[in-house]
């Protein structure tokens, strides 16, 4: 049974939130902390064009909210961040100005969004400005570990100016890059001291991986940058069939431990996490891994810290 203090903690929290829960509004297990999931993939494909599942595949049909929420039922998610899903650049404004209408309308637990863009273009300022008076809009995220990005991307001149404008408006810059590249990234946080930064999916290592050597120390001197913050993430889509938290734990726990627990969030990276589990799956996984970590530490991952790195308000 949970203990009072920790009940106490999380009825406080919920409260403080609103009261807001996804699904039915049940929480999984009395006294597990609430969550800011702050990585929900959306996309109706008679609306959006999706370059990368244009091949087929799993994922390559539609996930709508009503969708999210199932998926969500029980698990306490109290709030959620959309993250783009690289539609096609000519539709960057009507995929921000669609998520947009879903955090004003309050549809599930949606609150916030990080928007598609290209830092590197000409008009990034003028695109940014549109949204000036949009405070849904937390920040922006290329992903960079495409077949079409060459490594190297994000220290073009061009690109390095384009994520110091997002720090100038107060925005982030989701970094989600090949594992190979995190030299790379800290090379940009260095050109960008002014511009919260948030790695999304560990780095991108692969949980199959039997030689981690070179993402672990990658990982540990991008965690020396102070305005940088870790997504645990996106990693159990790489695991096998059959994995195990202990697969896991390996790369949650270096993240945790290089970070500190006041710079790691959580993000379901839903449905993209159903390549290999359900959000529920990796939700009691993840909390499993980190079950001996005190309170706090639970609470600044799976809430606290997501409401200030993405600035949340209500």
């Amino acid at each position: 049974m949970a203990d009072r203090r920790e009940f106490l903690g999380w009825a406080a929290a919920l409260a403080a939130l609103g009261g807001r829960t996804s699904g039915s509004g049940t929480q999984e297990g009395v006294g597990a902390v609430p969550i800011v999931d702050t990585h929900v993939h959306l996309w109706d494909l008679s609306r959006f064009r999706l370059p990368w599942l244009e091949g087929g595949g799993p994922l390559a049909r539609d996930y709508l909210p009503g969708d999210y929420d199932e998926a969500a039922e029980g698990l306490g998610i109290v709030r959620a961040v959309y993250m783009e899903v690289d539609v096609d650049p000519a539709q960057h404004v009507q995929e921000a100005e669609y998520v947009i209408d879903l955090c004003r309308r309050r549809v599930g637990p949606l609150v916030g969004a990080v928007i598609g863009g290209r830092p590197a273009s000409e008009g990034f300022g003028a695109y940014l400005d549109r949204f000036r008076d949009h405070p849904e809009v937390k920040g922006v995220r290329q992903v960079l570990h495409g077949e079409g990005t060459p490594p190297g991307t994000c220290l073009a001149p061009e690109f390095v100016r384009g994520i110091r404008m997002l720090g100038e408006r107060g925005l982030s810059f989701d970094l989600c890059m090949r594992p190979g590249e995190l030299r790379d990234a800290s090379r940009l946080v260095d050109f960008c001291p002014e511009t919260a930064i948030i790695l999304d999916h560990c780095g991108n290592p692969s949980v199959q991986s039997a030689d981690l050597t070179a993402w672990r120390d990658d990982l540990a001197r991008l965690a020396d940058r102070g305005n940088v913050a870790c997504k645990v993430s996106g990693i159990v889509a790489s695991a096998a069939p059959g994995w195990t938290a202990e697969d896991l734990a390996p790369i949650v726990t270096h993240v945790l431990d290089r970070f500190g627990p006041d710079r790691v969030v959580f993000g379901g990276d839903w449905p993209v996490c159903t390549k290999a589990a359900t959000l529920r799956q990796w939700v009691e996984a993840l909390r499993q891994v980190v079950s001996e970590r005190s309170e706090a530490e639970r609470r600044a991952l799976f809430l606290d810290n997501a409401r200030r790195i993405y600035r949340l308000e209500g």
